[in-house]
């Protein structure tokens, strides 16, 4: 068994290992994760600028690193100021916006009760957040060792990533080498294309759900865009949330508009699943949504909220990995009766 199936049987054992390291150990999952994400977002075009540019790989990696943090501090000097003021007057207007849901079902007591009960939640939690602002400012000064961390992993992944991935490879038995480095390039290739894909599906779904409520007037528009966004990192849950939010708010403006919203939500959810999502990403992961659910369950009850961005990814490894193990072994199965033979 050991002797016929070593590669298979290490390859298992490996991957056992590493998510249990992550479970153990989130703090390293994370710094993983997000080099391992800018590797993949960036390695296209540190390729470029070293197969077509002929620079040397080792400073288009840099170029390309330091032209991507340049971009990003762009982006966060134009939004942050829009972003902070919605936030806060969402925040300052909490209590109005519950007393408002209250008098809407005041005819149902019960639900009533409910939502008082979780927008009251919603208030605190909002009061707590900008009275702990000056302690984000300083946890987020404790992090850059952690930042420092993960721009000098993604630098040495974008600069070696091919001979890390041979190193690796040389691990395992020499005759399964070539297997092994194909199913390093199928991972990366499939997670590239969920990051991508993810991403520019992120951009897409703030910007619709902008529009739309700066067209029928919705106050917050900046803070249900950027809702909206980053709730697509967790497939099926986050956008239903993110859509429950949005169409309470505008249920404070009138039931009509609320409506409105509802079905805008259900458009652009069945948009996305139907056209965008197979489109940008396609049919290459092959998780069924019952699958991609109790990944997120699981993912949540490990490492809480970070668990639930990584459950798609690691859930994509997780297959590729299995579904090659499954063909070695059927490969040696079906070669062992020409052998007896």
């Amino acid at each position: 068994m050991w002797a016929t199936h070593k590669t298979s049987i290490l390859l298992g054992v490996s991957f056992i290992i590493l998510l249990g390291s992550f479970w153990l150990l989130p703090q390293l999952a994370f710094v993983v994760f997000i080099a391992l994400l800018l590797h993949l977002l960036l390695c296209p075009m540190v390729d470029y600028l070293h197969r077509l540019r002929m620079i040397p790989r080792g400073i288009a990696a840099a170029l390309t690193l330091i032209l991507f943090l340049v971009a990003v501090t762009v982006l966060f000097a134009v939004l942050s100021t829009p972003l902070a003021r919605s936030a806060q007057s969402f925040s300052r207007d909490l209590p109005a916006l519950t007393e408002s849901m209250r008098h809407l079902f005041a005819s149902y007591p019960v639900i009533a009760q409910e939502i008082d009960r979780l927008w009251s939640s919603i208030a605190s939690f909002g009061i707590d957040a900008l009275r702990s602002s000056v302690e984000v400012i300083f946890d987020f000064f404790t992090k850059i060792f952690d930042l420092v961390i993960i721009l000098f992993s993604a630098f040495y992944l974008l600069k070696d990533g091919r001979s890390i991935e041979e190193w690796i490879t040389r691990l395992f038995p020499q005759k399964d080498h070539m297997r092994v480095f194909r199913l390093f390039d199928r991972i990366l290739l499939a997670l590239h294309k969920y990051i991508c894909g993810q991403l520019a599906i992120c951009l897409l779904m703030g910007a619709i759900v902008f529009l739309y409520f700066t067209a029928r007037d919705i106050p917050y528009a900046v803070v249900f865009a950027v809702l909206s966004g980053v709730s697509e990192f967790i497939p099926v849950i986050g956008p239903t949330i993110a859509a429950l939010f949005g169409v309470s708010v505008a249920a404070t403006i009138s039931p009509w508009i609320a409506v409105q919203t509802l079905l805008f939500y259900l458009l652009i959810t069945q948009i996305n699943h139907n056209v965008i999502y197979p489109v940008l990403i396609g049919k290459s992961l092959h998780l069924h949504p019952i699958a991609i659910l109790l990944g997120l369950v699981l993912g949540g009850c490990l490492l809480n909220a970070p668990g639930m961005f990584l459950a798609v990814p690691l859930m994509v490894i997780i297959r590729l990995v299995v579904e090659d193990i499954y063909a070695d072994v059927n490969a040696e199965d079906a070669a062992a009766p020409e052998d007896k033979e």
